[in-house]
């Protein structure tokens, strides 16, 4: 019995908590509107990070694939200029999870596969913008609306 319950215990620690807790992707709601404040629905995004791009229409929830790296979002309708972002991904619970438990391999997992972070659940793309989503500035039933990036130095 003390052999399955450390086989067990050791499988969960070399998983990583995260792993266990996360799946590889969340999802993501995309949305456009204009400088004046009407939203657009249906124009063409591209999402993109370190493991992949994807197509997406704004209106709808994608599933986006976790990672350490940032998200890039790009946005296109015929009848507006071009609406791009970039979403932070910070870590999640499952990290803090690693942390605490002291899953030092679990964290090394975790990372790698990208199951430790999270992007913002719900963006707001705004036509003729560029603009920066932080997950940590995210209200629960909100969308985030985006700050306008600081310029390097």
């Amino acid at each position: 019995m003390i052999r399955l319950l450390s086989a067990v215990t050791l499988a969960l620690l070399a998983t990583g908590c995260a792993s266990i807790m996360n799946d590889t992707t969340h999802p993501m709601k995309l949305e456009t509107k204009r400088a004046d404040g009407t939203m657009v629905t249906g124009a063409d995004c591209v999402i993109s990070n370190d493991y992949g791009s994807i197509n997406a229409k704004s209106g709808a929830t994608a599933q986006v694939r976790r990672s350490s790296k940032d998200l890039d979002i790009a946005c296109k309708d015929p009848a507006n200029p071009d609406a791009t972002g970039r979403a932070i991904s910070r870590a999640n619970a499952g990290m803090a999870g690693n942390i605490i438990l002291g899953g030092g391999i679990g964290m090394i997992i975790d990372h790698n596969k990208g199951t430790a972070y999270t992007y913002p659940t719900w963006v707001q793309l705004v036509f003729g913008q560029t603009l920066v989503f932080d997950r940590s500035d995210e209200k629960e039933e909100q969308p985030l609306t985006g700050k306008t990036p600081v310029a390097a130095k």
